[in-house]
């Protein structure tokens, strides 16, 4: 969906030289995304054709993240030029190995014009995203039946687009979507996210969405929820605290690794024993404890090791593309983790400076 911020994004790449573009066949955003794209491939390069700061545009033949590895072999540029959204560890590191120069741009829009976005387009929207800190799985009674414990959650204002199928509960919130189209109604917020639970989880469901999806979304702040074998926690608890929440902004950084592919299976060779469970929990009590002393170190080795926790019970998050990408981050970086199941998603990392090429977070907030 051809935008202003498309346009003043070709626009400025332009200024390094003469600009190829490469775009995904439909095929393989759907295998990414879960959809086929609003415009076919087809018409997607005839209108990037048409932008006389483009010189020309090929229909990418590979697949996955990195389906134009063939097209930029073939070009064999000076550049290589994504956004803020399209960056990433397996990109900047294919560069370095064919002596291209990476370049991330940040979304600056065009002078007088609005930032735009795909999302922006399709709806103006202020449904939030949910992003899991620590202690996920807590939520599924097949693993907090073996052992207590918190799963910690922020509600993420929607700032830009983020990636389907990556983690912070996009799932859920195209429920919410289809249920309050725009913004959350006000009321009673554990019954308004019990509603958008029951709404993604009707009867006959065998396979259930977690409760910290929708609770993530409907509670601001970060929250602490308590479970202990039952689908819902039996205990809420939410901090508003305008110093600990921007203490949060200033410290995670969101790396794109791309959306899990859509035959990704993460239950395969699970291990959900009361131990992994147990190390899972105290992480996450650990890590809760951290925050509220805005203790980064601390915070740092125990989001980690509830990460560890998390990959002990369920190895197949643990994908040769996130091991690269921890690899990069681990000598800079206090802690990091991903934002979903595994196979893809967000690399979140825990870090004093400012990570290149990152997305940042705002955290929505409610009343103290």
């Amino acid at each position: 969906m051809l935008h202003s911020g498309h346009v003043c994004f070709l626009k400025t790449a332009a200024d390094y030289g003469e600009l190829h573009l490469g775009i995904g066949a439909d095929k393989n955003v759907k295998e990414l995304k879960g959809r086929f794209p609003v415009n076919t491939q087809d018409e997607r390069k005839y209108m990037l054709e048409a932008l006389k700061c483009v010189k020309s545009v090929r229909i990418n033949r590979g697949s996955g993240m990195l389906d134009f590895v063939q097209e930029l072999k073939r070009i064999a540029p000076d550049f290589f030029i994504v956004n803020e959204d399209g960056n990433s560890p397996a990109k900047a590191g294919l560069c370095r190995e064919l002596g291209i120069k990476y370049v991330v741009l940040k979304r600056i829009p065009h002078a007088h014009l609005p930032a735009r976005s795909t999302t922006s387009l399709r709806r103006e929207c202020r449904i939030p995203y949910r992003l899991d800190l620590a202690g996920g799985w807590l939520d599924q009674p097949s693993v907090s039946k073996l052992g207590a414990g918190p799963v910690l959650t922020l509600s993420l204002e929607p700032t830009q687009e983020f990636n389907e199928r990556s983690g912070l509960a996009t799932s859920s919130r195209k429920r919410a979507i289809e249920l309050w189209h725009t913004d959350l109604p006000g009321g009673d917020r554990e019954k308004l996210a019990k509603l958008l639970f029951s709404y993604e989880n009707p009867p006959g469901t065998t396979e259930f969405s977690g409760s910290q999806d929708p609770i993530g979304i409907v509670f601001p702040g970060l929250n602490r929820l308590d479970y202990r074998g039952g689908f819902w926690p039996e205990k809420i608890t939410t901090v508003n605290d305008p110093d600990i929440l921007r203490w949060l902004e200033r410290h995670l950084h969101l790396v794109t690794l791309g959306p899990r592919r859509s035959s990704f299976q993460v239950g395969a060779g699970a291990r959900v024993t009361a131990a992994n469970v147990r190390a899972l929990a105290l992480a996450a009590d650990r890590c809760w404890a951290a925050i509220l002393k805005m203790n980064l170190a601390e915070f740092g080795r125990e989001f980690r090791s509830s990460f560890e926790a998390q990959v002990r019970l369920f190895p197949k998050m643990m994908t040769a593309e996130v091991r690269a990408a921890i690899k990069q981050y681990a000598g800079r970086a206090a802690g990091w983790k991903l934002s979903g199941a595994g196979g893809g998603g967000y690399l979140v990392v825990v870090s004093e400076h400012v990570v290149p090429g990152a997305i940042r977070i705002k955290i929505r907030s409610g009343p103290p």
